[in-house]
């Protein structure tokens, strides 16, 4: 049931990141085109981008919280038995619960802070811009807590204790029947 919330919520920001960068390339490409053709401009275009970056920033980082899909290394953690990679997992998972706790805490403040200010274009609260913080603690920290419970409760198995997902970057491999025709060639 928490898993089915945590990928509903997960698909939702899939969709508002997608809606967001769609209406920042269409302001931004807008605002371009309107001052270098027609000496005017969109004046919110610039400071509500700057907002939805922001958010689609953050709700992007929860997506990537649940995917486990940060950057990570796990050379000795994958060379560890399963009782070191759970002991690792769950170090690991206690200290980012004290990160979101960090971040929930200055997102908090500064949202507290902001309240009474209004930006400069849309005259909208400032909290609304700080407030993303506060989502991505508080979502992520419950993700983080949710895998913990599962560790502890034997759910996970040994391959997810390895939380480092293969790059799609790195080159691929010739298939074994192009390496040695390639040798072959280079022999004669």
């Amino acid at each position: 049931m928490i898993q089915t919330l945590i990928d509903r919520i997960c698909r939702l920001f899939v969709i508002l990141m997608v809606v967001c960068l769609a209406l920042m390339v269409v302001m931004v490409f807008g605002n371009v085109v309107l001052r270098y053709g027609f000496n005017s401009g969109i004046t919110v275009s610039e400071e509500l981008s700057r907002w939805l970056f922001v958010w689609m920033t953050f709700l992007g980082s929860v997506v990537a919280v649940r995917n486990r899909a940060h950057l990570g290394t796990d050379t000795l953690i994958a060379r560890l038995p399963p009782t070191g990679k759970k002991i690792c997992f769950a170090a690991a998972h206690l200290l980012m619960l004290g990160v979101c706790w960090l971040m929930l805490r200055g997102a908090w403040e500064q949202t507290g802070i902001n309240y009474g200010t209004a930006s400069a274009v849309m005259e909208a609260s400032m909290a609304w811009f700080y407030s993303a913080g506060v989502v991505f603690a508080v979502l992520a920290a419950l993700i983080i807590a949710f895998e913990l419970w599962k560790l502890f409760t034997g759910q996970l198995s040994e391959a997810e204790l390895v939380s480092v997902r293969e790059s799609e970057d790195e080159p691929h491999q010739q298939p074994a029947s192009t390496a040695t025709t390639t040798a072959a060639k280079e022999q004669a």
